[in-house]
C-alpha cells in the first residue's frame, strides 16, 4: 500500500499553460491537471487508454478528427493510438487517467507536450 499525499506533492509546469502533478502504479497512471486558457496539447497519440474527466472550465478535443468539448462533470474516453488533441477553451482543471501508465511522462520523453 501506498499513502499519497496530494497537498505534498509539487506541480510539474510543463508549460507556462500547463501544469501536472501525476502517480504511477503498476497498471495505471492518475494525473491532476491544471490549463490555462489558450493552452494547447498538440496532436498525439498513445498506446495508453486514456480518460479525461473536467473538474472546472472546459476543453475542446479533437479525437480521431471529431472535436467535442468536454465541461465540468463531464469524462472522455480516448481509446489505446487514437490521434488527438486538446485546447483550454477556459481555465481548465481535471483529472486523466491512463492504462497502462505513461511512461514518456514518467521518463520525461513527452516533448510534445512541452512545447504546446
Amino acid at each position: 500500500m501506498i499513502h499519497h499525499k496530494l497537498h505534498e506533492i509539487p506541480e510539474e509546469q510543463v508549460t507556462e499553460y500547463f501544469g501536472r502533478k501525476f502517480f504511477n502504479g503498476e497498471q495505471i497512471t492518475l494525473a491532476f491537471i491544471t490549463m490555462k486558457k489558450g493552452a494547447v496539447v498538440p496532436t498525439h497519440q498513445h498506446e495508453s487508454e486514456q480518460f479525461s474527466y473536467c473538474v472546472s472550465g472546459s476543453l475542446r478535443f479533437n479525437v480521431g478528427g471529431e472535436e467535442l468539448i468536454v465541461r465540468a462533470g463531464e469524462l472522455l474516453q480516448i481509446p489505446s493510438n487514437v490521434p488527438h488533441s486538446a485546447v483550454a477553451e477556459e481555465d481548465f482543471s481535471g483529472l486523466d487517467i491512463f492504462s497502462p501508465p505513461r511512461r514518456d511522462w514518467i521518463d520525461g520523453t513527452d516533448d510534445y507536450l512541452r512545447r504546446g
